[in-house]
């Protein structure tokens, strides 16, 4: 099976991270920048580096960007330019477009014209750096959607030495234990007599609501 190809469009910190990461798991990277000296910077990193403006169609069809498999576009703070771009690539029919937002309201106008998938980096970060100021031992926070999330959540005090039954997450909280990591081995069916340890963390999924009890509880 041929392996996939990805164009990032936009090298700043999150589009050059993005393509860097990609590139490192062995997948074909493009990476497209108005910019000469970011292309210059990520060239050696990426199977190839292009310095194109992605407001220009006849400029993305020369480049082939209909056989990548799925595309990044990763402009900063040009909000018209990720908008314009957008609407260029699913024209072109791109099947799989994921597409950086600044604000909610940029996200809701690259839904509408078609992004299939759009991120959020920056509010994704804050949201992570302000649950770990909260509750220290909150190690990583993933939205999963408007309601839903996951937490990584490292054994406080005053919970290690129990198990999942006698801590009744669950039934307490409406949230579930899907996982716990111990040091570099991840036990993805936790059994309910399975004892907390130091250094454990536990993965939770849950509702926000219900997961920012939990980490009010267990931030001790």
């Amino acid at each position: 099976m041929a392996k996939k190809q990805y164009a990032v469009i936009g090298m700043g910190r999150f589009g050059s991270s993005v393509a860097y990461a990609l590139s490192e798991m062995g997948f074909d990277v493009l990476a497209i920048d108005r910019d000469e000296h970011r292309i210059q910077d990520i060239s050696n990193v990426v199977t190839h580096a292009v310095s194109a403006d992605s407001t220009d169609e006849e400029a993305l069809r020369a480049l082939g960007i209909r056989n990548f498999d799925v595309v990044v576009v990763a402009i900063g703070e040009d909000i018209q330019a990720s908008i314009l771009t957008t609407l260029i690539l699913k024209d072109m029919g791109i099947h799989s477009l994921i597409v950086k937002a600044k604000s909610e309201l940029h996200g809701k106008v690259l839904s509408k014209i078609g992004a299939d998938k759009v991120v959020y980096p920056e509010r994704d970060m804050g949201m992570r750096v302000a649950h770990h100021l909260a509750s220290p031992n909150i190690l990583d926070y993933i939205e999963l959607s408007e309601e839903y999330s996951i937490l990584e959540m490292k054994a406080s005090s005053n919970i290690i030495g129990q198990n999942l039954l006698q801590l009744n997450i669950r039934a307490r909280y409406g949230c579930n234990v899907i996982a716990i990591r111990k040091g570099t081995e991840m036990n993805i069916s936790p059994d309910a007599s399975d004892e907390i340890q130091p250094e454990d963390v536990l993965i939770i999924v849950g509702h926000k609501d219900d997961l920012t009890k939990l980490e009010l509880a267990y931030s001790r």
